[in-house]
């Protein structure tokens, strides 16, 4: 069966992802400048659509699909605000992998208006199991990153 808003997820690009993101009254400030919080939102849009469309999808990761029951969490996000965005831009959110750990994994994210860069992203994930320790990533998980590294 496909899915009724094939484009919904945003597509695999070489290296990773890009998700398409309209900027709505909700997302600004009073002046109608993207609130910072909001570009955080984007990014893990962008990164749930990422991992789910390469086949580790949040729900089967939690269901033990890959070894124990597992979710991702933000170890770390270094950011820098270039430019701002504004109410009705259509923006790109775009993830790459980076360097990837035993348990940890590197994304670089970027949020883009018509080829510019707004906002720049390096951000750290990690696995970690119910009771919120950090795990290895499973070998399932790092073969379906590397291969979107490289596609």
């Amino acid at each position: 069966m496909t899915e009724p808003w094939p484009d919904l997820a945003g597509k695999l690009v070489p290296g990773g992802h890009v998700l398409p993101v309209r900027i709505y009254f909700e997302d600004t400030d009073f002046s109608g400048v993207v609130y910072h919080g909001s570009y955080i939102r984007f990014m893990e849009r962008g990164r749930s659509d990422f991992v789910r469309l390469i086949g580790i999808g949040h729900t089967g990761l939690n269901d033990g699909e890959h070894g124990e029951p597992l979710v991702f969490a933000v170890r770390r996000i270094n950011i820098d605000f270039l430019k701002p965005a504004r109410i009705d831009d259509l923006l790109e959110v775009r993830t790459l992998v980076g360097e990837m750990g035993g348990a940890r994994l590197e994304l670089k994210q970027s949020v883009l208006r018509g080829g510019e860069t707004l906002v720049e992203a390096d951000v750290t994930i990690v696995l970690v199991s119910r009771n919120g320790r950090a795990r290895r990533i499973p070998d399932s998980v790092r073969a379906r990153m590397d291969e979107a590294a490289r596609d």
